[in-house]
C-alpha cells in the first residue's frame, strides 16, 4: 500500500526521496523545483517546469530537509525558505479542500450527520470525513465501511469551506475519480499533520491564510 492511500500498481511511477533515500510511488511524495533565482518551491500539483526533487509527504521528513540535500538534487546552490514544511502543509490542505468542493459540486459528497449516516447505509462510500476538532463521542457514532478511507485531518471550518458552510463535522464521498484524488491528497496531508503519537497536530487553519 502506498502513502497515497491506494495499492501500488506495477506501472505506477516511482520517485526517490532526497531526504530518506527511499523509493516509492510518487503519489506519496511532494515535488519541489528550483525557481529561476534558485529558491526551492513546493509543487504540490506536479505541474511546474524544472528538475523535480521529491520528498516524502511526512512532517518529520520535511523538517529534516536541508539546503545540502536540495542542492545535491538540483546540482546547484539553492535557498531553502524558512517555514517550508508549513507552506507545503498549507498548500496540500487547500488542495484537499478544493477537491472535496469539486466532489460536492459533482454530487459525489454530502455533509451532516444524518445524510452521511444514510449514505453509509445505502450506497458505496469511498471516504468518510470527520472534523479533527469534532466531538469524539459524536464521531464514534459513524463507521467506516469496508474498503473505504477515514480521515479526520481537516478542522470543522476547513470542511465548512469545502461544503460551502460555516463549519462541518461529518462528510462522506461516494466512489469515483474525484474521490480517489481526495484519498491521495488526504493521505499526504495526514502525513504532514499527524504527530508521531498518532494524534492530529494543531496547524494553522487554511481559512486564516
Amino acid at each position: 500500500m502506498s502513502r497515497g492511500g491506494r495499492s501500488k500498481g506495477r506501472d505506477e511511477p516511482e520517485r526517490r526521496c532526497i531526504v530518506t533515500g527511499e523509493v516509492g510511488p510518487k503519489q506519496g511524495l511532494i515535488r519541489f523545483v528550483s525557481s529561476p533565482d534558485n529558491v526551492i518551491v513546493p509543487d504540490v500539483a506536479g505541474k511546474l517546469p524544472g528538475r523535480g526533487m521529491w520528498v516524502t509527504a511526512d512532517r518529520a521528513v520535511l523538517d529534516q530537509a536541508k539546503k545540502g540535500q536540495f542542492a545535491r538534487a538540483a546540482k546547484a546552490q539553492v535557498e531553502v525558505p524558512e517555514g517550508l514544511a508549513d507552506e507545503v502543509e498549507r498548500q496540500v490542505a487547500r488542495r484537499v479542500v478544493e477537491l472535496i468542493a469539486l466532489a460536492r459540486k459533482a454530487g459525489l459528497a454530502v455533509c451532516g450527520f444524518e445524510k452521511v449516516k444514510g449514505w453509509l447505509a445505502d450506497r458505496p462510500v469511498r471516504v468518510l470525513l470527520q472534523a479533527s476538532d469534532g466531538s469524539v463521542r459524536g464521531k464514534s457514532k459513524l463507521w467506516t465501511p469496508e474498503g473505504a478511507r477515514y480521515y479526520d485531518i481537516l478542522s470543522a471550518s476547513e470542511l465548512g469551506v469545502a461544503f460551502g458552510r460555516e463549519s462541518v463535522i461529518h462528510g462522506a464521498l461516494s466512489t469515483g475519480g474525484l474521490s480517489d484524488r481526495v484519498v491521495e491528497e488526504a493521505a499526504k496531508l495526514r502525513g504532514l499533520r499527524t504527530s508521531e503519537g498518532g494524534d492530529t497536530a494543531a496547524r494553522k487553519d487554511i481559512r486564516a491564510t
